[in-house]
């Protein structure tokens, strides 16, 4: 890690300090320092859905910031544990959108994804098959709404894997687990999703 990102994340997590400090401004001087990683996370969010889909990157981040707004959270800890709950409250928006828009179809097609690991190798059958699952966004939040009763962190390791396209270690450092563990608990939960939504359609 060089000094000038050391010095970024110490300037992040001191804003964050701040803002679940009560300091409401603080926001406002930390979403520059973020903005150009929540649009990355909102890309790798929006790439899942299927073509069609209406909402772009920059009205995700901005809905998000909003989202932000409307709520004073204290605890904050560090730079990983903020683009954490941005990939949770990105998943929340773009599930509120494909509910609107379903609803706006009348029952129409659904709105759909592709869950993907693109940092995995598909050397075998299996791992190629489960390379490309399509199954409709709405479908993916239930069952990880499931998830989440039975086993909240292969829950959250799915949404910050999937939805927020972090890293093994990304993810270890976020939920203080070793890389080991959560790549464990990766494969176990996403093998559970893949069974609970089905065949590809």
């Amino acid at each position: 890690m060089t000094a000038r990102v050391t010095a970024a994340s110490a300037g992040i997590t001191d804003l964050l300090l701040q803002w679940g400090g009560g300091d409401h401004e603080a926001l406002s001087r930390l979403m520059p320092l973020v903005y150009a990683e929540l649009r990355r996370i909102a890309r790798v969010q929006l790439r899942h859905e299927a073509r069609g889909q209406t909402i772009q990157p920059t009205a995700l981040v901005h809905e998000v910031y909003l989202r932000f707004v409307d709520q004073q959270r204290a605890g904050w800890q560090n730079r990983a544990q903020f683009f954490a709950v941005a990939a949770q409250l990105m998943r929340r928006v773009i599930v509120d959108h494909a509910r609107a828009r379903q609803a706006g179809k009348r029952g129409g097609s659904a709105v759909h994804v592709v869950l993907q690991d693109a940092d995995e190798q598909s050397a075998t059958e299996d791992a190629r098959a489960e390379a490309t699952h399509a199954a409709d966004m709405l479908a993916i939040d239930a069952a990880l709404d499931r998830l989440t009763a039975i086993d909240p962190e292969q829950a959250r390791i799915i949404e910050l894997r999937f939805f927020a396209g972090m890293t093994i270690e990304e993810t270890a450092h976020v939920l203080k687990r070793s890389p080991r563990t959560v790549k464990r608990e990766w494969r176990l939960a996403k093998a559970w999703l893949f069974r609970e939504l089905g065949p590809a359609r």
